[in-house]
């Protein structure tokens, strides 16, 4: 393991310490590590469109909406590559959310959260991508999806 320090102003440590304490990291080095880890996630994601991803796409959606649920769910077939699961939850009388697991490539991936996001009566699309590598093991005939490091 290598070491290296760093230098933060008082106030930028005080509010690092807030939120080390708030999601209830052990030291300052485990947050660092997940801050780069995520923040090293989202350049690789960005720089190589062809990786392979696993994904979770959450939306809310106005339930009245002139046939939006049957336009997410044609746009979900079409996608049927893409598409792991979905989990469809009632949030009252007009508003449902969804969540839809996704696996392929990044840039596939991006582009139909983009095209449901975009939909008329969507709203609060979110997007949680992670890369992984695709493994292949020689007896199996199935594949492995290993998160990338």
């Amino acid at each position: 393991m290598e070491r290296f320090t760093i230098s933060l102003d008082d106030q930028l440590a005080h509010e690092f310490d807030a939120l080390i304490e708030q999601r209830g990291y052990s030291n300052r080095s485990e947050a660092v590590r997940d801050i780069l880890r995520a923040h090293l996630d989202r350049l690789r994601e960005t720089m190589d469109e062809n990786a392979q991803c696993v994904a979770n796409l959450s939306y809310v959606y106005n339930y009245h909406e002139r046939d939006l649920a049957e336009r997410l769910i044609s746009l979900q077939h079409d996608h049927h590559d893409l598409t792991i699961s979905t989990m469809h939850a009632h949030l009252d009388h007009e508003h449902c959310i969804e969540s839809v697991m996704l696996k392929g490539r990044s840039r596939d991936v991006r582009g139909f959260a983009d095209v449901i996001s975009a939909e008329r009566g969507v709203r609060h699309g979110q997007l949680n991508l992670v890369t992984v590598e695709v493994e292949r093991p020689s007896r199996q005939v199935h594949s492995h999806l290993k998160p990338n490091h």
